[in-house]
């Protein structure tokens, strides 16, 4: 680096603790809005710093690359997904990527086994009859969902969050089917008694419940096509705590509006901030504000990592957690 210690700039406002420690260690240029840069300010950053530390809301293209100033040696990024930062024309242009992969895998997988609870049980329908006042007492007939037990759970990517998908997933007596691109070992298909696919369209043919837990990639981008989509039963169900780009998401909402899939539960978007209104509309989709990965320890334990990331390459060694194209 230029200098004992770095020039970074986060675009984000960060945990107290972590902002703190940065002060301590690094010659740190905050945000206190916790909104996300303007265009013209993330270019201003791209040129003065040595470090940049972007969220998920920074769109780091070839375009914005382009103009960094040649300080620029590191973008360390605040979160595990890097579909927002165009890492081969960092890489082209001597800039190194990081990440903060592992430390959000408990948390993503909670929230993705919530909604697999929640969706099939109905329990949307159930606090908006609540918060009406319009529920007048137990009925046998009234908001019948399904019970989860037994049914197939079909996992489209088996990294650390689909194992841990998997392993709830068990506890509660779901049968586990996963695509991903490499098989297993055997070991661990042995500890989930999952059954791999090589063939995705013939997995969606089959399961119940679909979790989408796969990064998201060229390859990837709306790996659940329309065509994909007509593969499942119409009494199955997604749940989404990815990324929102891998889904076909209108053709989502045309199969659940013609009730050609059961329901689904949505934590990411396509077009996020933005939700397509026919979706919120929807009795059978339960939808949440990309927050699987929302828990005050895992949004302290990515700060720490970010620090670790520029402290030791500040120091002159590789960011243990650096973020190369073959691995994407």
């Amino acid at each position: 680096m230029s200098r004992e210690r770095p020039k970074v700039v986060v675009t984000r406002r960060l945990p107290e603790p972590v902002e703190t420690r940065m002060r301590e260690l690094f010659d740190v240029t905050l945000n206190d809005s916790d909104t996300p840069m303007e265009t013209s300010d993330l270019r201003a950053a791209l040129q003065t710093a040595d470090v940049l530390v972007p969220t998920l809301n920074d769109q780091i293209d070839q375009k914005l690359l382009a103009g960094a100033g040649p300080g620029l040696k590191l973008i360390a990024n605040y979160g595990a997904g890097v579909d927002h930062i165009d890492v081969e024309t960092a890489r082209s242009r001597g800039i190194l990527v990081s990440n903060t992969p592992g430390v959000l895998t408990e948390d993503t997988a909670d929230m993705t086994m919530a909604l697999i609870l929640s969706v099939p049980r109905r329990l949307r329908e159930g606090i908006e009859l609540m918060s009406s006042g319009e529920w007048h007492g137990w009925s046998p007939m009234a908001i019948q969902g399904h019970r989860i037990w037994g049914k197939r759970l079909g996992i489209l990517g088996m990294g650390r969050i689909g194992q841990a998908v998997a392993r709830r997933a068990k506890a509660f007596g779901l049968q586990i089917h996963y695509h991903n691109r490499r098989r297993l070992h055997p070991d661990i298909e042995d500890e989930f008694e999952a059954t791999y696919w090589e063939s995705l369209d013939q997995m969606l043919a089959r399961v119940d419940i679909v979790s989408v837990n796969c990064p998201h990639t060229p390859a990837t981008f709306h790996l659940l096509s329309a065509r994909r989509l007509k593969l499942l039963k119409p009494t199955s169900y997604i749940v989404n705590t990815a990324r929102g780009e891998v889904i076909d998401e209108n053709a989502l909402i045309r199969m659940l509006e013609a009730g050609d899939i059961a329901g689904a539960g949505l934590d990411v978007f396509e077009h996020e901030p933005g939700v397509n209104p026919r979706l919120k509309k929807l009795s059978n989709v339960v939808l949440l504000p990309h927050m699987a990965s929302a828990t005050e320890e895992g949004r302290l334990e990515m700060g720490e990592k970010v620090i670790i990331n520029i402290k030791t390459f500040a120091d002159g060694h590789r960011p243990p957690d650096q973020v190369v194209p073959s691995m994407l």
